[in-house]
């Protein structure tokens, strides 16, 4: 792990501001923040630790518990809701067999739901990975994310 880290951190400038750069290319990299990555990226950028781990858990684009390969992500905004957004989050826990919050034992999946991603015409909407799937219904759920198997 160490020597990924390395070659993240080669790619930046080594200067304290570089750090958010440096967790999100981690974060990409494993999925979440590893602690021995997020500590090793503090010291080689003479970041202090505390400052590290605040900017860690202030971005939600961060997590230090591990997500997977392919997080889901369910809208749970107004337009979404009413097009049955709690339907879609319950066929996603029951394919899958984790709650929201939970990741897949493979690390292939994780599941949260979001308040709005801005896409309400599309309604309801969920993202596997970096792609929107718009006008969901839950019948086609486990289709969605053979996809992604």
């Amino acid at each position: 792990m160490e020597t990924v880290v390395e070659e993240i951190l080669k790619r930046h400038p080594r200067e304290q501001s570089s750090i958010i750069q440096v967790l999100l290319d981690i974060q990409n990299e494993f999925y979440y923040l590893p602690k021995d990555s997020i500590e090793y990226a503090s010291r080689y950028l003479d970041v202090p630790l505390s400052r590290t781990y605040h900017l860690a858990t202030f971005y939600k684009a961060f997590s230090l518990k591990p997500k997977g390969k392919f997080p889901i992500a369910v809208c749970t905004g107004t337009a979404c809701h009413v097009e049955g957004a709690m339907k879609i989050m319950q066929q996603i826990e029951r394919e899958l067999n984790i709650k929201e919050g939970e990741t897949t034992p493979d690390r292939k999946f994780s599941v949260e739901s979001v308040r709005c991603l801005g896409c309400c015409g599309l309604a309801p909407v969920v993202t596997v990975g970096k792609t929107l799937h718009g006008k969901v219904p839950p019948s086609k759920v486990a289709k969605l994310l053979k996809q992604y198997q």
